[in-house]
């Protein structure tokens, strides 16, 4: 007889589900969740959650010990949440203009969210298998926070081996530079107001396209390009 081939899987003993963890991917999603909101009120568009959540856990988790890769994953998971929540602002805006939604149901709402995110869960795991494992497509934001991690862990390995890693960039300095000099520009155009926080451009139209050139008004802009004139 043939031997049979061993198919137990040997899964790593790391921790995985820790309460750091959970308070950190908490932290993290109501900060995102806040500013996708916000910028989705203000601008009209989002912005992914993933790759920013997976490197500010794996700068802040390196400060703790016994942290490994497995840990990271479950903060960004968690942090990857926000731009899911934040799709409310597509849904909020429509039903206050349609005037359907006049009030906020607490306990409605809530168990509305609840099974959703009950059903959502339940989904995923018969339909992994299909769209991610077996699937020929590749998922770039995905792939793209899965090798941070990877650099991650592996810059912490060196660490403990007692090598240099000084030249070696997480690219936690660019979020916090980016930051503060977001933060700076909001204080001085909206708190000072010595900058403007807008830009415009006259352009001249053509006597060959009259019509190329024209420009709407201040209030059709306003009313077009920014979701938050909605709630006004």
């Amino acid at each position: 007889m043939k031997p049979q081939s061993n198919l137990t899987v040997n899964y790593p003993s790391m921790p995985e589900l820790t309460a750091r963890g959970m308070i950190l991917g908490a932290l993290i999603t109501v900060i995102f969740t806040a500013s996708n909101v916000y910028l989705g009120l203000k601008v009209g568009l989002t912005f992914s959650s993933s790759i920013p959540a997976a490197v500010i856990s794996m700068a802040i988790l390196r400060m703790f010990k016994h942290s490994n890769i497995l840990e990271n994953n479950m903060v960004q998971t968690q942090a990857s949440a926000a731009g899911t929540l934040s799709a409310i602002i597509f849904i909020l805006p429509g039903l206050l203009m349609l005037g359907y939604w006049q009030g906020f149901p607490f306990w409605q709402t809530l168990l509305l969210c609840a099974c959703g995110g009950s059903l959502g869960v339940l989904f995923t795991i018969p339909l992994r298998r299909a769209m991610v494992v077996n699937s020929d497509l590749p998922y770039p934001e995905g792939r793209a926070a899965a090798e941070i991690l990877k650099v991650g862990s592996e810059i912490r390995k060196e660490e403990a081996n007692g090598e240099d890693t000084s030249k070696k960039e997480t690219g936690m300095k660019d979020i916090v530079g980016g930051t503060d000099l977001a933060g700076l520009f909001s204080l001085c155009s909206n708190g000072f107001h010595v900058v403007s926080a807008t830009g415009s451009r006259s352009a001249k139209p053509s006597p060959r396209f009259p019509w190329a050139f024209r420009q709407p008004s201040s209030a059709q802009v306003t009313s077009s390009a920014s979701p938050a004139a909605w709630l006004s």
